[in-house]
């Protein structure tokens, strides 16, 4: 009781306690100019409409004494002269442990799942990171239940990691297997430009009723406002705080960090920002850090954070991948090569990495994972001359572990939808087939001549 007290007196302190007010003077697609509303940005506005119900706003920028708005939905009715006023200066989400297998808006509101919730505080939506001495070190992992990431890409409590894939290539259903199998306490997912369909489908097929139980979704279609579709980014992390705050392991899920970095677009050139990098303006890339830096672990708890990119034409050097890759702990490529093989989960084990695995896996587990990449960079260089039938047997002791191995490692990273890959379970699977590799290189080897050893050696 003394915890919620001491939250709603922090939420007084910040309030305003008068309303301001102005008149809108200009109204272009989604953006409202109003003169006389002296506001920050951030926030938020209502703005009445002659015999319909008012509409809210986000103010996005200012030019001299008026207030450039975005509206959260389309504007009909609205005109020059309508009354705007102040809501809020400051944003916050109601939350309390009992919100699990709740589904919010962008706005922070309930709308599916568990609805009667009792609130026990309320968390800025836009709120600084934690300071850089205050985290702990990652020294722990956190199971995905994802067996290629466990194995060779395994993720500690508190990492940040990219999954970077194409349109198509698996990225919402590989998300949803990681929210029903993962090792964390609470799951906190962000469902940001989705079609409406898909956000159905993932509750019903992806998450289902097991992962529900211990989830909080926040969702912002594509048909809704920009200003929603990067708000429900945030409120999603607020939520992630709150249980983090809690002492919980908390995994956020955000799907997807490109289509909140679109609508930033949007915003920032609505408010007269000018286009740089492939037309997003600089907002976009200060943006990004702002929300990738609050995942991570404190005294308290940890919120292990994984976006998923959407690569334009799987050119991952684009402007907004290429952002995201250097601020994050590492990323996970979704191969849409693989994904037409039928190879599932398609994880491209050479071209990922997680720079903390190090660090939340033993030396045994490490130097099994680095057996398995290095085999696979050696099929990598001979695998178009064993497609053409140009490689020989026996000719490189390398080469034929590869060519031996390859069907191997495929079976052990494919994974069925239905099918959880414990972390135990994984980490003997690893250990297993790099025993296995050894072996037949030891084998192979001494059967070889020595001109033959240097050269495998």
């Amino acid at each position: 009781m003394a915890d919620l007290f001491v939250s709603h007196r922090a939420l007084l302190k910040r309030a305003r306690t008068c309303r301001i007010t102005g008149r809108v003077v200009e109204v272009t697609g989604l953006t409202v100019v109003a003169e006389g509303l002296a506001l920050p940005v951030g926030s938020l506005c209502e703005i009445e409409r002659a015999g319909d119900a008012p509409i809210a706003a986000q103010v996005v920028g200012a030019r001299g004494d008026r207030a450039i708005m975005m509206t959260l939905q389309e504007p009909l009715g609205m005109g020059v002269g309508d009354p705007v006023t102040s809501k809020v200066g400051l944003q916050y989400v109601p939350v309390g442990r009992q919100m699990l297998g709740s589904v919010l808006d962008g706005m922070g509101r309930p709308i599916g799942g568990r609805t009667d919730y009792t609130v026990e505080a309320h968390y800025p939506v836009y709120a600084d990171a934690p300071p850089a001495l205050s985290r702990r070190p990652i020294q722990r992992a956190i199971a995905t239940g994802i067996r290629s990431i466990d194995a060779l890409h395994t993720v500690g409590g508190g990492q940040r990691m990219g999954i970077f894939a194409g349109t198509g290539v698996g990225k919402s259903v590989l998300m949803g297997m990681i929210a029903r199998y993962t090792s964390a306490d609470v799951i906190v997912v962000a469902l940001i430009g989705e079609r409406g369909r898909e956000v159905g489908d993932f509750l019903r097929k992806d998450l289902g009723d097991e992962g529900l139980e211990r989830s909080v979704l926040v969702v912002s279609t594509s048909d809704e406002s920009p200003v929603l579709r990067v708000r429900a980014a945030f409120v999603a992390t607020a939520v992630a705080e709150y249980f983090r705050d809690r002492g919980s392991d908390v995994l956020l899920l955000t799907d997807s960090t490109t289509r909140m970095a679109m609508a930033q677009r949007q915003i920032g050139l609505s408010a007269g920002e000018p286009p740089t990098t492939k037309g997003y303006p600089p907002s976009v890339f200060s943006l990004l850090p702002k929300l990738l830096e609050r995942s991570g672990q404190t005294e308290r708890g940890s919120i292990t954070g994984l976006y998923t990119v959407l690569v334009e034409g799987d050119d991952i050097t684009e402007p907004v991948s290429d952002a995201i890759r250097g601020t994050l702990d590492g990323h996970v490529w979704l191969s849409r090569d693989l994904a037409n093989r039928g190879h599932y989960p398609a994880v491209s084990v050479l071209d990922s990495i997680s720079r903390v695995m190090v660090d939340v896996v033993d030396k045994e587990h490490n130097a099994a994972a680095a057996t398995i990449r290095r085999v696979l960079a050696v099929w990598h260089d001979i695998e178009d001359l064993v497609n053409l039938g140009a490689y020989t047997t026996g000719t490189n002791v390398e080469f034929d572990v590869a060519v031996r191995m390859k069907p191997a490692i495929d079976d052990f990273l494919r994974q069925p939808i239905e099918r959880r890959a414990s972390l135990p379970e994984t980490r003997e699977g690893l250990l297993t087939l790099a025993t296995d590799i050894e072996a037949l290189r030891t084998k192979l080897t001494s059967g070889t001549t020595p001109n033959e050893v240097r050269m495998a050696s």
